[in-house]
C-alpha cells in the first residue's frame, strides 16, 4: 500500500513524497509564501503509473492545504488541469488571481 510523506524544506522547495514496497516512486514539488501554495512539478515513476499514485499526491495536498487555510496556485500542469476538470471540488482552495 502506498502512503504519502509531508517532507518541508526551509529556504527550498518542499515535497509530498509518495513511497511503495519499492521506496520512493512519486513526489509533488511545492513551496508555501503567505497563505498561498505553489505547485510546480508532479512526477510519478514511469513504471508506476496508473496506480493512481498522482490522485495520491493531489488528494493529500488538497487535505493540507485545507487543514491549513492556505490558497493553491498550480503552475503543475497536471494539478491544473485537475483543478480545471473539477472546479467544483477545488474552488475553495484555487488562487486564480495569483495564477495569471
Amino acid at each position: 500500500m502506498a502512503q504519502v510523506k509531508l517532507n518541508i524544506q526551509e529556504g527550498e522547495p518542499s515535497s509530498f513524497d509518495i513511497y511503495d514496497e519499492d521506496g520512493k516512486v512519486g513526489e509533488m514539488i511545492f513551496d508555501i509564501k503567505d497563505s498561498d501554495l505553489t505547485v510546480y512539478h508532479t512526477e510519478v515513476d514511469p513504471a508506476k503509473e496508473g496506480k493512481g499514485y498522482a490522485k495520491m499526491l493531489l488528494d493529500t495536498m488538497v487535505a493540507y492545504v485545507r487543514e491549513n487555510k492556505l490558497m493553491v496556485i498550480p503552475m503543475c500542469p497536471y494539478v491544473h488541469i485537475q483543478f480545471k476538470r473539477h472546479e467544483d471540488l477545488y474552488r475553495d482552495i484555487w488562487n486564480k488571481i495569483k495564477e495569471e
